[in-house]
């Protein structure tokens, strides 16, 4: 009698404890917060660098979510978004709401330097993750570099060491500087200009503008009176149309002087068209054209944006995608196992393969392109023809050159 209800007894144990199992697994696999992934886009939705930031942003998350299926460990995905009106304060302001009231688990991405380097300290303040497309400052992997941040399409130095050295190489081997006065401009102009000196280049001179002006004239006949070989337009969004636009009015181009559009973009091309950005050299971690499955992905943007994707966009599609396998991998939306399994996994998709850095910095392969003939073009934004490709280890400052915090000097 003893023996039966003992075995009894160890067979019910056995069969509640097999029964709980899936339970227990359940439960330690989906340990996600408030039973929802949710992930912020703080954009530039209605300003200067809406087109290339902006809606399309937002999209490209979306369709890194609806791919992954729009869940993650059984959880929804949330994609939020908000404008900044390009203010560091209101950046900073939303990015605090977003994580003590609303309870956001990320933010990845914010237009235009200057708001992601504000959001980029709260984020540190709360030890959340915020991964960055959209700005370009040397910045975000140097001194305000932190422990979950990663910096991840392009940064001033990759487009410096891109379109500068490329130019210099030509001949090109005096500059002057049209630069938008702000974090992003400053990185852009310097960089640039180091490279130049570097290769026995000279810099003759600069002009900082405020971002969104309208008029280019002074600082395009300072250029102009400089005798510089190449006018660099440290620049981005509208301002590089306006002054590009501007330019060909002051006949820069048609008296001899290069043009480089050094933050150019293919909505730039779009919105210039190839008569006037004809021969512009222009470096980009991405396009839509180079293969069958960027094709692909890029149609179905166009069908929602009405535009092809640029590198910011694209750069956001992939770290929002990277993030969500990185949440699958750990189990949980705990910013700590999450970053670690970012950095352990390589990033694979259909335009970025890299790995991220002790410094933050996700470095992949660059892209450095001229914009196309009217007469070579074959297609509605078939405007890019690829001059070379710029190695991962060559795209970005070496890390021995890091002046983050998280760098081991060897």
């Amino acid at each position: 009698m003893n023996i039966s209800g003992r075995t009894a007894s160890i067979c019910f144990s056995t069969l509640t404890a097999a029964a709980l199992l899936p339970a227990i697994a359940l439960a330690q696999e989906a340990r996600i917060s408030d039973d929802v992934v949710r992930i912020g886009l703080i954009e530039d939705m209605s300003g200067v660098y809406a087109d290339i930031t902006g809606k399309g942003a937002v999209t490209a998350a979306q369709m890194a979510v609806e791919e992954f299926g729009g869940k993650v460990l059984g959880k929804s995905v949330e994609v939020w978004s908000a404008d900044h009106q390009n203010k560091p304060d209101i950046a900073a302001a939303v990015a605090r709401k977003w994580f003590d009231e609303d309870k956001l688990d990320a933010i990845l991405d914010v237009a235009s330097s200057s708001p992601a380097l504000a959001v980029l300290e709260v984020a540190k303040q709360k030890d959340k993750i915020v991964t960055l497309s959209s700005p370009g400052s040397m910045r975000i992997t140097n001194d305000a570099c932190g422990p979950y941040v990663v910096h991840w399409a392009y940064d001033t130095y990759a487009i410096a060491h891109g379109t500068g050295q490329a130019l210099v190489a030509e001949g090109f081997d005096s500059w002057y500087f049209v630069t938008a006065d702000y974090a992003f401009g400053h990185s852009l102009e310097k960089d640039t200009g180091d490279v130049v000196t570097v290769q026995g280049g000279k810099v003759l001179g600069n002009t900082r503008l405020p971002v969104g002006t309208t008029d280019f004239a002074s600082a395009l006949l300072n250029a102009q009176s400089s005798g510089a070989k190449v006018v660099a337009l440290a620049n981005a969004g509208s301002d590089t149309i306006n002054s590009i636009k501007q330019a060909a009015q002051f006949g820069l181009t048609q008296a001899g002087q290069k043009l480089a559009t050094l933050a150019g973009f293919i909505n730039d091309v779009h919105g210039l068209g190839l008569a006037e950005a004809q021969g512009l050299t222009i470096t980009e971690a991405s396009y839509w054209n180079m293969n069958d499955e960027t094709r692909e992905w890029s149609k179905r943007f166009l069908d929602k944006v009405g535009a092809m994707p640029n590198m910011l966009q694209t750069g956001t599609y992939s770290s929002v995608l990277h993030y969500l396998k990185a949440v699958e991998a750990a189990g949980t939306d705990e910013t700590g196992s999450v970053m670690a399994k970012m950095r352990e996994l390589p990033i694979e998709d259909v335009f970025y393969k890299g790995i991220i850095r002790e410094d933050g910095r996700m470095v992949h392969d660059m892209y450095l392109f001229e914009v196309k003939k009217p007469e070579e073009s074959n297609a509605p934004w078939d405007y890019y023809k690829l001059v070379s490709k710029i190695d991962a280890a060559d795209a970005f400052q070496p890390l021995e050159k890091s002046t983050c915090s998280l760098v081991t000097k060897k």
